[in-house]
C-alpha cells in the first residue's frame, strides 16, 4: 500500500477526492487494517493469566470487593444487570520479550470502568469516553515485575444511564453487559503519533476548502507520507512525522483568532443515573485527568461544583489530595463558586445566595481562593438578578452556552456585558463552538472562529474540551490534536489556556462589547417549570422551611445568648436543597431514581427541620409554652416575615376540633391571643337555586357556577369587575403535550392548538363552610377517564384575595393541565416575580422573540395591570405560567414518560390565589400577598401569666423593603446577617426597627465580607438604610452583650 523509496519523486496527484480517500483508507479502522497504518497501532498481544469477576447489587469500595469471592469469565460472557457492579480480578504475565516496549492492557466492554492498582484508582476505561487501554508501563524494564494484579470495577450503566431505546428513555433494567476484549498489547506510540498527523491534515484538507491553498498543501503534504510510510519498517516513522511538521509549523499571522483551551469534564450531578453513581463519575474521570497532567506539563483542566469535590474528599481522599496538589500548581481549576450548577430559574433569591455562599466557602478552604467566574454551560435559562448575585458573591464573569439550543431565536452575542434589573454587569461569555464537550478536531476550531458573532470586537473565544454530560472527560488523543493546531497557518491560533487569563484578555478589549439587559431566557426546555410537580413543592416547602428556622433560631439567640445555634444542622440541610436544586433534579428531567433520592432528602429536611424549629420556639417562647394549660384556649402565633399580618389561623380546640381565630401579629414576631378578633365583615356565602355559589368578604366578592368557575369576581369599594362578562375564571384546559424529542423538558408551542377546557362535573358544587371567619365551597371534575380533581374555593375575613386549595389525583400521559383566568384588564405586559425581584414580559406575540415565551416561569405570583387596576395571581409551589392577551395561565401539571415514565402519576396538593386590586401591584401588596399565602402563622398553643406578651424582632418602614433573610453569621457567632431587597422597582431611603439592642451594623456582601466604604447610621434601636430599585443589601448585626467565643 506505501513505498518508502528514498528518492521520491514528485507527486503524481491528478485528482482530489481519490488522493483524499486514498489518505483516509490508510489510517481507516474499518478498510485495510491488515495492510494499513491503523492496523500496526498494536504490535504483539498476549492473553492475561486469570479473569475472574463477582457480582454486586451494591456500590461498595474497594477494601471490601477484593475480599469478595470470584469466579472465572472469558471475553464473550455477559455481566451484570443494570445498576449493578462487577468487579474484575485481572492477572497479568508480561512476556519477558516485551522488554524496553510500551505495554498496554487492552479493555473493551459495556459499562464505565475503573481500574485499581495497588489500593488505588488510577484510570477509568469506558468505551464511550473513548478510554480502552490502560499503560501498564511505558518501556517495559527487566527489573519491573512481569507478574501483577489489577481491580477493575465496572458500573453496569454507560455515560449516559441505561436507556431502554434510546438515551432519554427509562431505564432498561434487563440490560446485559458484555465484555469484548481483554488482553494484553505492544502499543506503537509512534503509530499513534502518525495518526494523528493524518487526521489533522485530512482535516485540513477537507474544512479549509478547495477555494483554499493550506487545504491543497494539507492534502499533498499527507500523500506524500502515505508515500514515504512503510507500515512494516518503523524506521520510515520519524521521516514522515517531520513532512507533517513540516506543515504545522508554519505560523499564523498576529491577526489570527485565539482560542484558549481548556480541558473539560461536565458531570450531572444527577440525570440518568442517580447521585452514588455520579460519586464514581466524578472519580473515574478526575483520576484520568491526573493521568493526563502527569504525562502533558501545559494541560489544564476546569472543574465545577463544590458537592462533586466534597464527594470525592469522603470517597477518594488519595485521589483529592492530588487534585489539591494540581489546583496549588495551577492546572486543575475549581471554577464556578456554586455548591451544584443548580437550575437558573427556579431557586429562590435566597437559595441562589446560599449556592454561592456554600460554594465558595468550600473553595476558599479547599483550594486558598475563591472562584472568580459563575461556571454554568448547562441550564434552561438565566434569572436577570444572576449578575447581582454574582456579584455580592465576589464574581464579575460568567460562562454558558446553553442559549445557542434556542428554538426560535439566535442569540446575538458570544461575548457581551450582562446587565441584571439593578443595574449590575457582569462579563459574559458563549463559546461559539455551541458545546462544552469538544473533542480537540479541526472543524470545531474552524467553527468557533466562525460562530463568533463579535467578530472585530474582541479576538479570543473559549474551547472546552472533554466527554461530557456524564463523565469522561479529555483524553490523550485530544491534547495531541490540539498541540498540532498551537500556530499553524490557515488555522486559529489554539493554546492550552485558564480561565482568568482569557477573561483578563477580554477585560481588555470590553468597551468594545454590547451590553444584553435583563433575563437570558432560554427558547426551549419550558416544560420543566411544571415537570414533576412533588419536587418543585419539595423545593418551595423546604425553602420557606429553612427560611423560618433561620429567622426563629436567630431571635432565639437574641433572647438568650446562651441558645445553641444550630448552625451545623443547617447548613447540612441547605446542602441537602442545594443538591436538589441541580438543573436536572428540580426542573424534573431525570430518572425516577433520581426522584426518589430527591424526595428522600426533602423528607430528611422537612423532618429535620421541624424539630429545628420547635426547638427554637421553645427557647423563644419557653415560658410561655411552659406555663401553657390544655383546657385555655389562648393560642400564640409566629409571624417569620417582616410585617404585620392580619389572617385567619386554623387551631385545634380543647377537644381536638378544629376552630378558626382571626388573629393580628407583628411584624418578624410573637403575640399571645385568647380569644378571635371579630372580622370587619363577616364572610357571607351564599347558595342559589342554579347551583351557583356567591362568597363575599366586604372587600371582594365571587360568584362561581356549579362547575366552579368563576364567573363574576369585583372589588366592593369600589365596584370593579375583574372577570369580562361572558368568560369564566378557575377554568381547568387539558392540552395534548408531545413535544419533539426532549419528553420532560419541553412543551411546544403547538400544544396550544389543542385545548380542551374541563367540563364534566363529578361532585356539583356545595357550601363546606358556611361563612363567618371563612367561607367555602367544594367541587370535583372529572378531568379524563383515569384523573379526578376536587378542589375547596376559600375566602377569608380580611382578606384581598380568594384560594384554591385543590387535590389531583393524576394519572395522564402526555397531557398538560393548566387553570386559566380571564381578566378585565388591557396591557401589553404582565409582571412576574423573580429572585429578589421582578420583571415584565410581553402579552403578545408581536416579533418571534415575544412569541417565544409562550409558556415562561415565575415565583409565587404574577399581575395583569393597567393603570388603576389589576389581577394578580398567586401560588404556593407552581412555577411554569403565561399571559397572553388577558388571559392568565398557571401551569398545574404534566405527564412526560421520558426519562422517567412515572412523572407526575399520583396524588397532588396545592393552592393558588386570585386577587383583583386597585392600582399597582406594588401598591395593592401583592408581594406581600404572596408572602403571606407561601409563609403560613405558625400556631402554638399556650397559656401567659398576666396579660398576652407582644414582640416585634425587626420591621421596615417602607413597604418597598423585603426583609428576606436573618441568620447567625458563618464567622461570628456572635453577630446576625440579614438580607433585605427593594421589591417594587424604586430608590428607597428608609429605617429598619429593631426589638433587641445591637452594638454595631456593618455591610457585608453575600459572602458575608465587611464593606468599609459604606458606613451605616444606627440610632437605638433603629437603622437608616437606602436602596437603589431591586439592590439586594446585607448587612452584620452585632449583637450587645454577646461573645465571639
Amino acid at each position: 500500500m506505501a513505498g518508502a523509496r528514498s528518492d521520491l519523486k514528485a507527486s503524481l496527484l491528478k485528482h482530489r477526492r481519490t488522493t483524499f480517500e486514498r489518505v483516509e483508507k490508510f489510517i481507516s479502522q474499518d478498510y485495510f487494517v491488515d495492510c494499513n497504518l491503523r492496523g500496526r497501532l498494536f504490535g504483539d498481544r498476549c492473553a492475561l493469566a486469570s479473569l475472574s469477576y463477582f457480582k454486586t447489587s451494591k456500590r461498595i469500595p474497594y477494601s471490601e470487593a477484593i475480599g469478595e469471592e470470584f469466579s472465572p469469565i472469558k471475553v464473550g460472557d455477559s455481566f451484570g444487570q443494570t445498576w449493578h457492579t462487577c468487579w474484575f480480578k485481572v492477572e497479568l504475565s508480561i512476556p519477558k520479550k516485551w522488554t524496553g516496549k510500551e505495554v498496554h492492557l487492552l479493555w473493551e466492554s459495556d459499562g464505565e470502568g475503573m481500574v485499581w492498582r495497588d489500593a488505588q484508582p488510577v484510570q477509568s476505561l469506558t468505551r464511550e469516553g473513548e478510554k480502552t487501554s490502560y499503560m501498564l508501563t511505558d518501556s517495559l524494564k527487566e527489573t519491573d515485575p512481569h507478574g501483577l494484579t489489577l481491580y477493575l470495577e465496572v458500573a453496569c450503566n454507560g455515560l449516559f444511564g441505561a436507556g431502554k431505546g434510546s438515551m432519554i428513555a427509562p431505564p432498561d433494567l434487563d440490560k446485559t453487559f458484555s465484555l469484548n476484549r481483554a488482553e494484553l498489547v505492544i502499543y506503537n506510540r509512534d503509530v499513534r503519533e502518525l495518526l494523528v498527523d493524518f487526521e489533522i491534515l485530512l482535516d485540513m484538507a477537507k474544512l479549509l476548502g478547495e477555494e483554499n491553498q493550506r487545504s491543497f498543501q494539507a492534502l499533498y503534504v499527507a500523500n506524500q507520507m502515505v508515500n514515504l510510510c512503510d507500515v512494516d519498517n518503523p524506521a520510515t516513522f520519524p521521516a514522515v512525522h517531520e513532512l507533517a511538521r513540516s506543515v504545522f509549523c508554519q505560523k499564523n499571522g498576529e491577526s489570527q483568532h485565539i482560542i484558549h483551551a481548556m480541558g473539560h469534564c461536565h458531570i450531572d450531578t444527577a440525570w440518568l443515573w442517580p447521585y452514588e453513581e455520579t460519586v464514581r463519575k466524578c472519580a473515574r474521570s478526575w483520576v484520568t485527568v491526573i493521568r493526563l497532567m502527569e504525562k502533558n506539563p501545559d494541560f489544564t483542566f476546569v472543574c465545577s461544583q463544590a458537592q462533586q469535590f466534597e464527594w470525592v474528599k469522603a470517597y477518594y481522599p488519595g485521589l483529592y489530595a492530588t487534585i489539591q496538589e494540581f489546583a496549588k500548581r495551577g492546572r486543575f481549576i475549581p471554577v464556578g463558586g456554586t455548591w451544584v450548577e443548580m437550575d437558573g430559574n427556579l431557586p429562590s433569591g435566597e437559595s441562589m445566595v446560599r449556592q454561592f455562599l456554600q460554594g465558595q466557602r468550600f473553595f476558599q478552604q479547599e483550594f486558598g481562593k475563591l472562584c472568580l467566574e459563575f461556571w454554568l454551560p448547562d441550564t434552561f435559562g438565566y434569572s436577570a438578578q444572576l449578575p447581582q448575585i454574582m456579584r455580592g458573591c465576589g464574581i464579575c464573569r460568567f460562562l454558558t452556552q446553553k442559549l445557542s439550543w434556542n428554538l426560535v431565536n439566535t442569540f446575538p452575542h458570544n461575548t457581551f456585558s450582562w446587565e441584571g434589573i439593578d443595574g449590575s454587569r457582569v462579563l459574559a461569555h458563549f463559546p461559539p463552538a455551541d458545546s462544552y464537550g469538544l473533542s480537540g478536531r479541526v472543524e470545531e476550531m474552524l467553527r468557533t472562529v466562525k460562530n463568533n458573532k463579535d467578530k472585530g470586537r474582541v479576538n479570543h473565544s473559549v474551547a472546552l474540551f472533554g466527554f461530557g454530560d456524564g463523565g469522561g472527560g479529555p483524553t490523550q488523543k485530544m491534547l495531541d490534536r490540539l498541540l498540532r493546531m498551537k500556530d499553524t497557518d490557515g488555522l486559529p491560533r489554539v493554546q492550552m489556556s485558564v480561565p482568568d487569563r482569557f477573561f483578563s484578555a477580554l477585560e481588555e478589549e470590553k468597551a468594545q462589547l454590547c451590553t444584553w439587559v435583563g433575563e437570558l431566557f432560554l427558547e426551549l426546555h419550558n416544560g420543566t417549570y411544571t415537570t414533576h410537580g412533588q419536587i418543585k413543592k419539595g423545593n418551595r416547602e423546604c425553602e420557606r422551611l429553612l427560611h423560618d428556622v433561620e429567622i426563629l433560631s436567630s431571635l432565639a439567640l437574641v433572647q438568650k445568648s446562651s441558645f445553641q445555634y444550630p448552625s451545623v444542622q443547617l447548613q447540612h440541610l441547605w446542602r441537602l436543597l442545594l443538591l436538589n436544586q441541580f438543573h436536572d433534579v428540580l426542573p424534573g428531567s431525570c430518572i425516577q431514581l433520581v426522584v426518589e433520592d430527591a424526595m428522600r432528602y426533602y423528607s430528611e429536611i422537612r423532618s429535620s427541620g421541624a424539630q429545628l424549629l420547635k426547638d427554637a420556639t421553645r427557647s423563644l417562647c419557653g415560658e410561655l409554652l411552659a406555663n401553657r394549660d390544655k383546657s385555655s384556649d389562648t393560642i400564640l402565633v409566629i409571624n417569620t416575615l417582616p410585617w404585620e399580618r392580619t389572617e385567619v389561623i386554623s387551631r385545634t380546640g380543647p377537644q381536638g376540633s378544629e376552630t378558626l381565630a382571626l388573629v393580628t401579629v407583628p411584624s418578624m414576631g410573637f403575640c399571645v391571643l385568647q380569644e378571635s378578633l371579630p372580622p370587619p365583615h363577616p364572610v357571607t356565602v351564599s347558595k342559589e337555586a342554579d347551583g351557583s355559589v356567591t362568597l363575599a368578604n366586604g372587600i371582594i366578592q365571587a360568584c362561581l357556577d356549579p362547575l366552579g368557575r368563576i364567573v363574576s369576581l369585583s372589588l366592593l369599594h369600589p365596584e370593579r369587575e375583574a372577570v369580562p362578562e361572558g368568560c369564566q375564571a378557575n377554568q381547568f384546559v387539558m392540552f395534548d403535550d408531545v413535544p419533539l424529542y426532549w419528553d420532560a423538558w419541553d412543551v411546544m408551542d403547538y400544544h396550544l392548538e389543542t385545548r380542551k377546557p374541563i367540563a364534566h362535573l363529578l361532585k356539583p358544587l356545595e357550601i363546606s363552610i358556611p361563612g363567618g371567619l371563612r367561607g367555602s365551597v367544594t367541587f370535583s371534575l372529572q378531568l379524563s377517564k383515569s384523573s379526578v380533581l376536587t378542589q375547596e374555593v376559600i375566602l377569608d375575613a380580611a382578606s384581598p384575595y380568594i384560594s384554591f386549595r385543590t387535590q389531583v389525583d393524576w394519572n395522564e400521559a402526555h397531557k398538560f393541565l393548566k387553570v386559566e383566568f380571564p381578566a378585565k384588564v388591557r396591557s401589553p405586559n404582565a409582571t412576574y416575580e423573580i429572585q429578589f425581584g421582578h420583571l415584565q414580559r410581553p402579552t403578545h406575540w408581536n416579533t418571534s422573540w415575544d412569541w417565544a415565551q409562550f409558556e415562561v416561569w415565575s415565583h409565587k405570583w404574577a399581575d395583569l395591570s393597567e393603570h388603576g387596576f389589576g389581577v394578580a395571581l398567586l401560588n404556593d409551589c407552581k412555577y411554569g405560567c403565561s399571559v397572553h392577551g388577558n388571559v392568565m395561565s398557571l401551569s398545574l401539571l404534566r405527564a412526560p414518560k421520558s426519562p422517567d415514565a412515572t412523572a407526575d402519576i399520583g396524588r397532588h396538593q396545592f393552592t393558588y390565589a386570585v386577587m383583583p386590586h386597585l392600582d399597582s401591584f406594588q401598591d395593592a401588596e401583592v408581594i406581600r400577598q404572596a408572602y403571606n399565602l407561601n409563609f403560613p402563622l405558625h400556631g402554638t398553643e399556650g397559656s401567659p401569666l398576666g396579660p398576652g406578651p407582644v414582640w416585634s424582632a425587626f420591621s421596615v418602614l417602607s413597604p418597598a423593603i423585603v426583609l428576606e433573610t436573618v441568620k447567625q453569621a458563618e464567622d461570628r457567632p456572635d453577630a446576625l446577617v440579614i438580607r433585605l431587597y427593594e421589591s417594587h422597582g424604586s430608590t428607597v431611603d428608609t429605617w429598619l426597627q429593631m426589638g433587641f439592642p445591637v452594638h454595631e451594623a456593618v455591610v457585608c456582601d453575600l459572602l458575608e465580607r465587611p464593606d468599609p466604604n459604606i458606613s451605616l447610621v444606627l440610632e437605638e434601636h433603629r437603622l437608616k438604610l437606602s436602596f437603589r430599585p431591586f439592590q439586594i443589601l446585607s448587612i452584620l448585626l452585632v449583637l450587645k452583650g454577646q461573645s465571639r467565643a
